[in-house]
């Protein structure tokens, strides 16, 4: 309860003490779980100072009944080291092939379209709320947190619902 109470100073009143408390205890279990969870000093680092900047500014989205301080912490460290590896393994504009590319073979084309139009389709037979997460997640490009802070659903629901119908899809597909 102490952190919780932490939080609530911090979303309130912008407590700079509380915020350093949860930051001198928080900031070295952060590097050392995104160190042990493969990532190297300087990323950890590097993610450990956003998760933090994270945990201030967006201290209004933390909800006790939801989880503990340290899961929302933990949380939001988690997905910074997926969203930073994503990031790095990229490719820069300089090892990109610039130039037209060869015209695709006309099967090809054929195929693709039909493969889209089923697609589609399958999209289209989802139930609402499944179909909405799908294009939250892969069409708005947002996380599943993202998603969890916008819909108000919980973070489980969101990844049950979207693995519900990737499955759903995947059966349509073949």
């Amino acid at each position: 309860m102490l952190w919780v109470s932490h939080m609530t100073r911090i979303r309130d009143d912008q407590d700079r003490a509380a915020f350093a408390e949860l930051f001198d205890h928080f900031a070295p279990r952060v590097k050392g779980f995104l160190i042990k969870s493969g990532a190297d000093s300087t990323l950890a680092e590097e993610c450990t100072q956003d998760v933090m900047a994270t945990l201030w500014h967006k201290s209004h989205q933390f909800d006790p009944s939801r989880a503990s301080v340290a899961t929302w912490i933990f949380t939001i460290a988690r997905n910074r080291k997926i969203d930073l590896l994503r990031r790095q393994r990229r490719p820069e504009p300089e090892d990109l092939t610039w130039g037209p590319e060869a015209e695709p073979d006309q099967t090809d084309v054929i195929g693709l379209q039909q493969e889209s139009e089923i697609l589609v389709s399958a999209l289209n037979a989802l139930p609402p709320a499944q179909r909405e997460l799908i294009d939250k997640a892969y069409f708005g490009d947002l996380t599943h947190s993202e998603i969890a802070a916008q819909t108000g659903l919980p973070l489980g629901t969101i990844k049950s619902r979207i693995r519900l119908a990737l499955n759903r899809l995947r059966h349509a597909m073949k």
